[in-house]
């Protein structure tokens, strides 16, 4: 993963990505990436929960 922290407090997910890094284009090059979990990955605790993210900005 790619500037994605993941925490479980009880029954919530809380997901933390630092909006200030940048990690160059994307593979289309319409777009650079701030964060990635690239592809599904599982939730920490709960293997049979996944979650696939993507930050980016135009």
């Amino acid at each position: 993963m790619k500037n994605i922290e993941m925490s479980i407090e009880g029954n919530v997910l809380t997901i933390k990505v630092d909006l200030a890094q940048r990690f160059g284009k994307s593979s289309s090059g319409k777009s650079t990436i701030v964060a990635s979990t690239e592809g599904n990955q599982s939730v920490p605790g709960h293997e049979e929960i996944k979650i696939g993210l993507n930050v980016y900005t135009k």
